[in-house]
């Protein structure tokens, strides 16, 4: 564990990471961007009818929905044993304008087969609402899956997210929201995006067209606007690592050495939180794969896997 930091203290913190992510970004942020956004309150959560159902293997697996819009659904996995199970949240990733559950079925069905309940989740774009509205749509996944945690045999006080790319960007955002979530153990960040303020920088002068896709992805997630003036707030809310708190969630981050979301995006992470008390583990592997492919890579998932049954059993 770290050192305690007091109210004074983590303001200077706070403050001298600020300043740091100024230089590096290049850009100019308004004072008030320094500090921790207004936090948002959490919707109601609104769990439909199953839309589907079907066992496989044993499992039961359905599609909710958790708040009104249509990306506002999440396809749930669990075996109807009457034991309560920890729970793994998995957020895809597409550069936050794009991406689909669907294409997570089979890591879903993995790790459902290794006994959790899984919940798979889809979220509003940031074509359809900007930020913070997907960090919000995660939150409300979580509460409705706490409300109804005996209908999926879940245990709602011990589960996990993982997310993939701009999906790890939203759990590592959940994961230092507010001063700690209740019930969650863990998050993982498969080639996670830390800070958009970092890919805004390393996208600026630069050949590589998945960096300048990359900026321009978080330009559009901040509504449209660089990270000055008046979007100075809302590029502060996307930065994950000022928001650490004391009883944040620990962190597993996954990048490829050489890929487009390097691992000092990560790093950025482990400082800060780690000045609170909280660790957070980087693995770095070698090559250029990202977010998916990377998961698929040889002795990633069996890491990840065994990190999260450390954390939750």
């Amino acid at each position: 564990m770290g050192p305690t930091i007091f109210m004074g203290e983590r303001k200077a913190v706070r403050t001298a990471v600020y300043v740091g992510a100024l230089a590096l970004a290049a850009v100019v942020l308004t004072p008030v961007a320094a500090t921790a956004t207004t936090k948002e309150p959490t919707p109601a959560p609104v769990v439909s009818n199953p839309v589907n159902s079907d066992g496989i293997g044993g499992l039961s697996v359905e599609t909710v929905a958790y708040g009104s819009h249509r990306r506002q659904q999440m396809d749930v996995w669990w075996t109807p044993d009457g034991m309560k199970r920890p729970g793994v949240f998995l957020i895809h990733g597409g550069w936050w304008s794009s991406g689909d559950k669907r294409y997570m079925k089979e890591i879903t069905r993995s790790y459902a087969e290794l006994g959790y309940t899984v919940f798979n989740l889809n979220y509003r774009l940031s074509g359809d609402a900007p930020w913070p509205a997907q960090r919000t749509d995660a939150l409300a996944a979580i509460a409705a899956a706490r409300k109804q945690a005996d209908r999926w045999a879940f245990d709602p006080n011990n589960y996990v997210l993982v997310g993939f790319s701009a999906g790890g960007h939203i759990a590592a955002a959940v994961g230092t929201y507010g001063d700690g979530i209740g019930g969650l153990k863990g998050v993982v960040g498969l080639s996670p995006i830390i800070s958009p303020l970092r890919a805004y920088s390393d996208g600026e002068n630069t050949t590589d067209p998945s960096k300048r896709k990359l900026r321009q992805s978080a330009i559009r997630l901040a509504g449209g606007c660089a990270p000055k003036g008046k979007c100075s707030r809302v590029w502060a809310s996307m930065e994950v690592a000022w928001h650490a708190s004391r009883h944040d969630a620990p962190m597993l981050s996954v990048h490829s050495q050489d890929e487009f979301v390097p691992p000092v995006q990560s790093m950025l992470a482990k400082q800060m939180l780690g000045q609170v008390g909280v660790p957070v583990t980087v693995i770095t592997q070698p090559g250029t794969n990202h977010s998916a492919p990377l998961y698929r890579e040889p002795g990633v998932a069996e890491r990840v896997q065994a990190w999260i049954a450390e954390r939750i059993g």
